[in-house]
């Protein structure tokens, strides 16, 4: 067990320079500069301390060694707090052997909230902890250390957090986990390892040795990934086998049928103390407003139990100054028979919501169990000041009462005091703002979406429907746009192609204008408008579509010779996503991007051509979802010139029923099309 950011860091620092294939990190919160440094404040191995530093110094002095960071896909509302470009710092900024991820495979409403760490499938950690900065602090927790500063040098308050490491098997199948939440957000299979190298730091003794390690999670269920509320069940299960003390450290307390079968245990045990430590308060303002009213409502549950149950934060003080302690661990210790550490609060998010992943032991021996309140005493001291034998004293003196003996421990300006949470004074708000930060369950809306639309719309994006209506907007914007700001002088464009009307080689060169128009990302747009104003609606419509697909064949090429090593350093592997679904779906999937223009034509024919799409699926996809823009401009032949250079009144209503049609036959053709290639292939 490793207690405090200090200690971890120097750990996480130790195996992963012994690193020789693979080191896997998954995040809710990870900074390129944080530093992973030891109680010391300082590196002295010869590598850089900031994170990403440290991670390119391993990798280019170690080629064969693969890198895989995973960080949560994270809410706008944390940005403040957060790396502002990890995608830059983390991928852009490091060697290709650094793969770096943004995992968005939740549910809307959810976060990915699992610290793992794996080393060769050698040694793993798991815990509370982050790879980020303001998490750093000794377990001596001085109210003035001049080390605990964020990158730019502000200071910030002591912080406490728990992390657990362990090798073996239980490390192998913290792997398998990891290996599996890659394969969720990255697209990406990554094989497990075999052997098993020597990752364990150095400077860190073992609590435990030859246990069973259970792993317990939260999953919300998403896709291919099916519920686990393990976590929740476990915490049940712990509470049910407390005979005489429940020792908790975490962040939130929230979730009520926790505090629920907490009181439940305390009426069917008259000997069972509960003593929980968390922080005084919260940081932002929706923490506070969600999570200290849950906190109230989750201590009114065990009120009536007297001296029973404490409620304490850690105080740090100096003469007058007093500073809280911040507690971010998630510890539950029972009796002295179970010890538990992971990344769940006891919030009602961690027990259905985010995912979770927490370790336990069941002790086994006396040894074991010695060793469980040895470890339960020094996270007392830890808190008081004071050290773990004079809380073998506090506890021997007041006969074993846990609660008893905490309260009379204090040294060097640290204590513990009385969590007071102001009442609660509007219950309808509070219910508002919980339900949106600390839900029981995903808001739920992406299967609504799959449902409205039979499960061809990804989740977390909006529909196929509404982008070709935005679509049909930005062509009216456009229209408009080009009557005061000649951006592409539809009107010369006409005129050039009209007087090649006679010209024996007018296809030719009607088709390598189009080739020229993409190569400078000319509104490809325009060029058809113009040809079915210059040729008429039918020679027009033959002209465009052949050019048009012409220049997409040209921009596909160039996109796939400059290959998808380019498009994956731009990309990452999220990559792995649009080529699977591609993959899969083939001609729907190019038809769609056709149909819903999220970016320009010569774009997406590189990208198109980058990503190893089928060069067959592509070229129909893009004959299917360029078809519905193709008819509708060229039936409306010489006015649809006139509307894009002098529109009327009149012209802007005839406008406006081409772009409701294009909207109609867009999603007919893209229903017709997926129907009859679903049961094609």
């Amino acid at each position: 067990m490793l207690v405090d950011g200090a200690n971890y860091f120097a750990a996480i620092r130790g195996a992963m320079i012994r690193a020789e294939r693979s080191i896997m990190i998954a995040g809710w919160d990870i900074h390129s500069q944080a530093r992973l440094v030891g109680p010391s404040g300082k590196a002295d191995d010869g590598y850089p301390e900031p994170f990403a530093e440290f991670l390119t110094a391993l990798v280019t002095q170690r080629p064969a060694l693969q890198v895989r960071i995973l960080l949560w896909d994270f809410s706008v509302l944390y940005a403040a707090e957060r790396d502002p470009f990890p995608t830059m710092t983390l991928r852009w900024n490091t060697p290709p052997n650094i793969r770096f991820c943004l995992d968005d495979r939740v549910p809307i409403g959810s976060s990915q909230h699992q610290k793992l760490v794996v080393v060769d499938d050698a040694v793993a950690f798991s815990g509370g902890l982050d790879i980020t900065i303001r998490r750093w602090d000794t377990s001596a927790h001085r109210l003035d250390d001049p080390q605990r500063v964020d990158p730019s040098g502000k200071p910030y308050a002591p912080f406490h957090d728990v992390q657990m490491l362990v090798d073996g098997e239980a490390a192998h199948a913290l792997g398998d986990l990891m290996r599996e939440r890659w394969r969720c957000a990255a697209y990406e299979s990554v094989p497990a390892l075999g052997g098993r190298a020597d990752c364990w730091p150095d400077g860190v003794a073992p609590d435990f040795s030859g246990v069973d390690i259970a792993i317990s999670r939260t999953q919300p269920r998403f896709d291919d990934l099916r519920q686990a509320r393990e976590v929740e069940q476990l915490f049940f299960d712990m509470i049910d086998a407390a005979e005489r003390a429940i020792y908790i450290e975490n962040q939130f307390l929230t979730a009520l049928p926790i505090a629920n079968r907490l009181a439940d245990r305390l009426r069917a045990r008259p000997d069972l103390e509960i003593l929980i430590v968390s922080p005084q308060t919260h940081v932002s303002w929706l923490e506070a407003q969600s999570m200290r009213a849950g906190r109230a409502r989750f201590s009114a549950v065990l009120e009536g139990f007297g001296e029973r149950v404490w409620l304490a934060y850690p105080e740090v003080s100096d003469g007058e100054t007093r500073v809280a302690t911040m507690v971010h661990s998630k510890v539950m210790i029972v009796d002295d028979r179970i010890l538990r550490v992971g990344s769940a609060n006891l919030n009602n998010r961690s027990m259905g919501t985010d995912t979770e992943c927490d370790l336990t032991i069941v002790a086994e021996n006396d040894a074991q169990r010695d060793r469980i309140t040895e470890l339960r005493n020094n996270l007392l001291a830890d808190h008081c000041g004071v050290t773990a034998q004079d809380v073998r004293a506090a506890l021997a003196a007041h006969k074993g009462a846990l609660i008893a003996a905490a309260r009379s421990l204090g040294g060097d300006g640290h204590l513990l005091r009385d969590i007071v949470d102001p009442p609660q004074t509007s219950p309808e708000a509070f219910s508002l703002i919980a339900g949106v930060a600390d839900p029981e369950r995903p808001i739920g809306a992406e299967e609504f979406v799959s449902n409205m639309f039979g499960g061809f719309v990804p989740a977390r994006h909006f529909s196929t429907v509404l982008k070709v209506v935005a679509a049909g907007l930005v062509i009216v914007a456009l229209a408009l746009i080009w009557e005061f700001v000649p951006l592409a002088k539809p009107a010369e464009v006409r005129a050039l192609l009209a007087s090649l009307n006679d010209n024996p080689l007018a296809p030719v060169i009607v088709v390598a204008i189009f080739v020229i128009g993409g190569a400078v990302m000319f509104p490809v747009t325009v060029l058809i408008a113009a040809s079915a104003a210059a040729f008429g609606p039918w020679l027009g419509f033959g002209y465009a579509a052949t050019g048009a697909l012409t220049s997409a064949l040209v921009a596909f090429s160039i996109g796939a010779a400059l290959g998808k090593r380019a498009l994956r350093d731009l990309l990452g592997p999220r990559l792995n996503r649009v080529r699977q679904r591609v993959a899969k779906r083939g001609v729907v999937a190019v038809a769609a991007i056709r149909l819903v223009p999220i970016a320009p034509f010569t774009v997406v024919n590189l990208a198109a051509g980058a990503s190893s799409i089928p060069l067959f699926d592509y070229m129909v996809g893009t004959a299917i979802g360029m078809l519905p823009g193709l008819v509708m401009i060229s039936a409306v032949g010489h006015q649809f010139g006139r509307i894009m250079t002098a529109p009327t009144v009149f012209d802007l209503a005839i406008l406006a029923a081409v772009v409701a049609g294009w909207v109609a036959l867009s999603i007919g053709v893209q229903v017709a099309v997926s129907r009859y290639w679903g049961r094609g292939r």
